[in-house]
This record gives C-alpha cells, sequence and structure tokens, in this order.
C-alpha cells in the first residue's frame, strides 16, 4: 500500500492498460484515486466506482476531446493527468521512412501536446491547480542508435513539458516529465528483437548488453516508475515543476 494519499483525486492515464500505464493506474487506485484509463485496448478490469474506460486514439483532437469530455461528465472534474501512451519504430537513421516518422511523433509528442493542452484549458477552469506528468525517457536526453524518430519524440516531449511548465504555473498547475530507463514491458521485448534483427545479433544478447549499462545491475519493472509517478501526482511535489526526472538505476545522472 502506497503512503502517500490520492483519495478522491482524480487521475487521466492515457495508455493504461499495459506496461507502465497499468501499474501507474495500479498504483493510483491503492493510493486512492479514481482513474480513468485512456487507451486504444479494453483493460481486463471492469469499470467500477473508481475505475472507469476510454477508448481513444491520442493523436485524434476530436478523440482527445470526447474522452475528457466523458470523463469530467463520468467523474466531475480532473486533477491529474498522465501522459504515457507511446510507440516506437527502429531503423538506421539514413533508413528512417516517412510513415513511420510520422506515426511515433504522432502519438509520442502530437499526442501529449494534445492530452495537455485540452486538460490544461480545463484545470484553468477549474480554478484549482493540478499535476500533469508527461512519461518521457532517457531517449529524451540521450542519443540511442536506430531509436531516432523515438528519440526525436521524447526531446520533444520534455520541451514541452518546460513550457507548460512555466505557462501554467501562474494556475498551480505542476507540470513534469518522467524519464525511465529500460523497462522490461512487452514493447522493449519487442524492440530487443526487430533491434537485434537490425543489428545482426539475438534478442538476449542485446538484454544482456543492456544490463550491463545499469549501475544498479538490473533493468526496471514498471512498478519502479509507478512509484515515481505517484509521488509527482501527490502534494510531496508541489513545489517541483518542469522538471525531467530520471529513473534509470544510473544508466543516465543528467
Amino acid at each position: 500500500m502506497y503512503a502517500m494519499d490520492l483519495t478522491n483525486k482524480i487521475a487521466i492515464v492515457t495508455g493504461g492498460t499495459s506496461g507502465i500505464g497499468k501499474a501507474i493506474v495500479d498504483a493510483f487506485l491503492d493510493c486512492g484515486a479514481k482513474v480513468a484509463v485512456a487507451d486504444m485496448a479494453p483493460p481486463a478490469t471492469t469499470e467500477s466506482e473508481q475505475f472507469f474506460y476510454q477508448q481513444v486514439d491520442v493523436s485524434d483532437q476530436k478523440q482527445v476531446t470526447t474522452m475528457v469530455d466523458n470523463v469530467i461528465a463520468h467523474f466531475g472534474r480532473i486533477d491529474i493527468l498522465v501522459n504515457n501512451a507511446g510507440i516506437s519504430t527502429m531503423d538506421y537513421f539514413v533508413d528512417i521512412n516517412e510513415q513511420d516518422w510520422d506515426k511515433t511523433m504522432d502519438v509520442n509528442a502530437k499526442g501529449v501536446y494534445m492530452c495537455m493542452q485540452t486538460v490544461a484549458r480545463k484545470l484553468q477552469q477549474q480554478g484549482e491547480g493540478g499535476k500533469i506528468i508527461n512519461i518521457a525517457s532517457q531517449a529524451g536526453k540521450n542519443g540511442y542508435r536506430l531509436m531516432g524518430s523515438y528519440v526525436a519524440s521524447k526531446h520533444a516531449v520534455l520541451g514541452m513539458t518546460k513550457v507548460a511548465a512555466i505557462e501554467l504555473a501562474k494556475d498551480q498547475i505542476n507540470v513534469n516529465a518522467v524519464c525511465p530507463g529500460i523497462v522490461e514491458t512487452e514493447m522493449k521485448k519487442k524492440e530487443r528483437v526487430i533491434g537485434g534483427n537490425l543489428r545482426g545479433v539475438d534478442a538476449a544478447a542485446i538484454q544482456a548488453e543492456d544490463h550491463s549499462q545499469v549501475p544498479l545491475g538490473r533493468t526496471a519493472v514498471p512498478a519502479d516508475i509507478a512509484n515515481v509517478v505517484v509521488f509527482l501526482a501527490s502534494n510531496y511535489a508541489n513545489y517541483m515543476t518542469g522538471q525531467g526526472i530520471n529513473v534509470t538505476g544510473g544508466m543516465t545522472m543528467h
């Protein structure tokens, strides 16, 4: 059970049905929050007094607006937004095709922009502050081979986080980002296979390489990221805004 109390806070978590997103949803529920999960895929969890699902493509403004309006109609307000929905495509930079570039930027960058903007306007109207937390990546601070479009999209997330933090501070809306390192999710497993094929090595070799780069000696599990998100959503982080918090086991330290 989490010590930080989010009782009756209303949170939206995009991409909340699997991986890091699901861990965030579970942590919020443990802390007493009411959670709206916005995702393309339906969750395994059935709807309850604390849990509400909305299907949404975060790269579609009409769907984002409808989703936010439906959450407010269901729960009455919004207090917290977590922009977690994300995808990755992989190739050498000189081989990235326009379709993959656009797809990655549409979800990872434009989707964050549209969800942030739509929810920020509602928070301003409510006039009681709020928390926006963007799931970026250590790829938003570093460059990684085969990940050109993904790296660009996560740098964009950190840039938007800083601008929004400055502009929304007057409304007592805190905007921060979490920068995970290597997290054991289904997306990461797929990246190891695709990356291994491109580099001519197997996925097990990529996994061993991943572990070797982390000073704490292990890669992350989704709950490691959720722990930091809960902190940023809580009153303990009221004096933090515009930050990109590394959760990388020491792999990235800037």
